[in-house]
C-alpha cells in the first residue's frame, strides 16, 4: 500500500489547525515549559535549509515535553526590521513594510507546510507597532536608570540627581563613561543643558561617540557580520571604521552579574567557558606613562626648557596591564589607530606615513583584526617614558591594538607576549627578557611562571610575588591604580536607517527627552524616499512635521 505523505501531512495539518491544538492556555494544574526558536528574517527568497535544521529539532523537544505533561508554550514570529527590506524598498520604490508583509506571509505557507507545533495566536512581528511600543517602553527605562555597583541592579536617575544635589560626584560607586569630579554646589550651578550632560554620562542608554562600521555607499552603521574583507555583504560597498555619535546600551556595567550567573544557567561548561572569554574579565593595573616632550631634545639650556614647557602642556598616556610585573621589559608602546592620542603624537616628519597608515586601515573591521596575524604599523615620532626605569619608549600605531578594550593603547613586552615578539621582529625593535633561563631566540616565552630577572627591585621574585610587588609600587608611587577590567562592550544601538523602530525621544532646547510612557508606540512617519538626506542626515530626517508637542509652547523633533 502507497504512502500518501502529502494527503496524510495535509489532513493533519489543517486538523490541527481548525482545532487550535496547539493554542495554549493558562494551567495551574500542569508545569509551564517554554521553547523559544530564533525568529527569522523574513527575506523575498523564503526559508532556508537553516531554518528548519534548527525549527525540527525544538519542535521534536516541543512535542516530547507535551507527553510528559508540560504545559508548553513554543510561538514563532519574524525578526522583520532591517537593512535589506529597506534597500529591496530603494531599488524597486515599494515601501519596506509591503515586501516586509509579502515576505511573511510566504514564510507562513512554507512553516506550515513543515508541520510545526507553533502557537500561531502569539505570533510576533516585529515591525508592527503593537510589538515594538514595548521596545520603546524599555528604551525608555533604561534611559531613565543608570547602574550601582553596589546594590548590583540599575536604579532610578532620580537617585542620582539627588545623590549630585547632596555630595556631587563624591562617593559613587556605579557605572559611567569617564570618571567626573564635581561638587554638590558645582552641579546646582549648572544649567539644564550642563546637568544633562552629566546624566547621560551615567544613564544605561546613551549617546556617546564610538566607532563604528560605516558604509556610506548604503548610509549606515553595519554591525561586524555585516562587513567582510572592508567591504559590506549586502552589496558590496566600502566599509571604514568611524566614530560616531550613537545610542548605545551600557550592558559592560552588567559584566560581574554575567559571570556570576553563568554558575546558575544548567549549560555546558564548555560553552560557559566561551562565555567567560566574551567577557573577558582580567584583574590589572592602569598605569600612566608620560609622554616625552619634544624639548628635552632640542638641546636647550634646563632654564629655558622650562620655560618653554609652561607653554607645551604635556600629557599621560594611561595602559591597562594584566602584568604588571613585566613593566621592566616593555620596549615600545602601541596606540589603537582609533586612539585619541594619535593626533596628539604625530611629528611633522611622520605625518605623512601615519596618515597613509591610518587610510589603510580604516575598513577593518575589529573581527579581522583579531583574527589577522600580519604585522603592520607606523612610528608616530614621539616617545613615551616608562615610570618605573624612566626608559624611553618609542610610540607606534598598529591595528592590532582595539579600541575597545582597556586604553586603546599597550605598552609592549615583546619578550613575553607573541604578538609584541611579532612585531619587535619585525621592526627591530628590542626584546627583553624577564624570566630566568626563558629563550626569546626564536618566540616569546609566555608562561606565567618562573623567577624575574632583568627587574631591578623584582629581581629574584616568582612571577607571582613580582604581580603583587608591582601593583603595591603602582599604588605606592601614585603612578596608577589596581582595577578590574572587561572585554565586554557597551552594545552599540543606532542605525542610520528607516526600516527599524524609532527612538521614543524629542529633543527640547537641544535635551534628548523620553516621551511619555502613554504616547507609545511612536510610529514611523512616511518618508517621500528611503536613503539619506542630501545633508548626510538619516531617512527620517525627510519626515515632514515628525513632531511631538509636550506643551502649548514646547516642541521638538524625533530622534531617528
Amino acid at each position: 500500500m502507497e504512502y500518501n505523505f502529502s494527503a496524510i501531512e495535509k489532513k493533519w495539518q489543517d486538523y490541527w489547525a481548525e482545532n487550535e491544538t496547539f493554542k495554549v492556555e493558562a494551567d495551574n494544574k500542569r508545569p509551564k515549559f517554554y521553547v523559544l526558536d530564533m525568529f527569522p528574517y523574513p527575506s523575498g527568497a523564503g526559508l532556508h535549509v537553516g531554518h528548519p535544521l534548527g525549527y525540527i529539532a525544538s519542535d521534536i523537544y516541543s512535542r516530547y515535553m507535551r507527553l510528559k505533561g508540560f504545559n508548553v508554550l513554543h510561538p514563532m514570529g519574524y525578526d522583520a526590521f532591517g537593512l535589506p527590506a529597506e534597500q529591496y524598498a530603494i531599488q524597486t520604490g515599494q515601501h519596506p513594510a509591503v515586501t516586509t508583509a509579502n515576505n511573511i506571509k510566504r514564510y507562513r505557507e512554507q512553516l506550515d507546510k513543515l508541520g510545526f507545533s507553533y502557537d500561531w495566536s502569539r505570533e510576533v512581528i516585529t515591525c508592527e507597532p503593537d510589538y515594538y511600543k514595548w521596545t520603546q517602553w524599555v528604551f525608555i527605562q533604561m534611559f531613565n536608570s543608570y547602574y550601582c555597583y553596589e546594590k548590583q541592579q540599575a536604579r532610578p536617575v532620580s537617585e542620582l540627581t539627588a545623590h549630585f544635589e547632596a555630595q556631587g560626584a563624591k562617593g559613587l560607586n556605579v557605572a559611567q563613561t569617564e570618571e567626573l569630579s564635581f561638587t554638590a554646589e558645582e552641579w546646582k550651578a549648572m544649567s539644564e543643558k550642563e546637568q544633562h550632560d552629566i546624566l547621560m554620562n551615567y544613564r544605561i542608554a546613551y549617546l556617546g561617540e564610538t566607532s563604528v562600521n560605516w558604509c556610506a555607499a548604503l548610509g549606515t552603521v553595519l554591525a561586524n557580520d555585516e562587513v567582510k574583507d572592508g567591504l559590506s555583504v549586502r552589496g558590496g560597498h566600502s566599509v571604514e571604521q568611524k566614530k560616531m555619535q550613537q545610542w548605545q546600551l551600557r550592558v559592560s556595567a552588567y559584566a560581574e552579574r554575567l559571570l556570576s550567573g553563568l554558575e546558575q544557567v544548567n549549560w555546558s561548561e564548555s560553552l560557559k567557558e566561551m562565555q567567560r572569554n566574551w567577557i573577558g574579565k582580567s584583574e590589572g593595573a592602569e598605569v600612566e606613562f608620560k609622554v616625552q616632550s619634544s624639548l628635552q631634545e632640542q638641546g636647550v639650556s634646563p632654564l629655558m626648557r622650562f620655560l618653554m614647557a609652561m607653554e607645551q602642556p604635556r600629557f599621560k598616556i594611561q595602559v591597562f596591564t594584566t602584568r604588571a610585573d613585566t613593566m621592566f621589559g616593555a620596549t615600545f608602546m602601541v596606540l589603537a589607530p582609533e586612539s585619541e592620542y594619535v593626533n596628539l603624537l604625530i611629528k611633522p616628519d611622520q605625518k605623512a606615513s601615519v596618515e597613509a597608515y591610518l587610510d589603510k586601515v580604516k575598513n577593518r573591521t575589529e573581527r579581522e583584526r583579531i583574527a589577522d596575524r600580519k604585522v603592520t604599523g607606523v612610528f608616530t615620532g614621539s616617545y613615551a617614558i616608562n615610570p618605573f626605569n624612566g626608559a624611553k619608549l618609542p610610540i607606534w600605531i598598529s591595528d592590532y591594538v582595539l579600541a575597545g578594550y582597556g586604553t586603546g593603547a599597550i605598552m609592549a613586552v615583546p619578550a613575553h607576549d607573541s604578538r609584541d615578539y611579532a612585531f619587535a621582529k619585525h621592526f627591530n625593535l628590542p626584546i627583553i627578557p624577564l624570566i630566568k633561563g626563558c629563550d626569546v631566540s626564536e618566540e616569546s616565552f609566555d608562561a606565567k611562571e618562573g623567577i624575574m630577572i632583568n627587574s631591578n627591585f623584582l629581581n629574584g621574585l616568582t612571577v607571582l610575588q613580582a604581580i603583587a610587588k608591582a601593583k603595591e609600587y603602582i599604588k605606592e608611587n601614585g603612578i596608577g591604580e589596581v582595577k578590574v577590567n572587561y572585554r565586554l562592550r557597551d552594545a552599540i544601538f543606532s542605525r542610520q536607517r528607516y526600516w527599524g523602530e524609532p527612538f521614543p525621544i524629542y529633543y527640547k532646547d537641544g535635551i534628548a527627552t523620553p516621551l511619555p510612557i502613554e504616547a507609545l508606540p511612536l510610529e514611523l512617519p512616511e518618508v517621500d524616499k528611503f536613503l539619506p538626506t542630501e545633508t548626510g542626515d538619516p531617512p527620517l530626517g525627510r519626515a515632514k512635521e515628525w513632531v511631538y508637542e509636550a506643551k502649548k509652547a514646547d516642541s521638538g523633533y524625533f530622534e531617528e
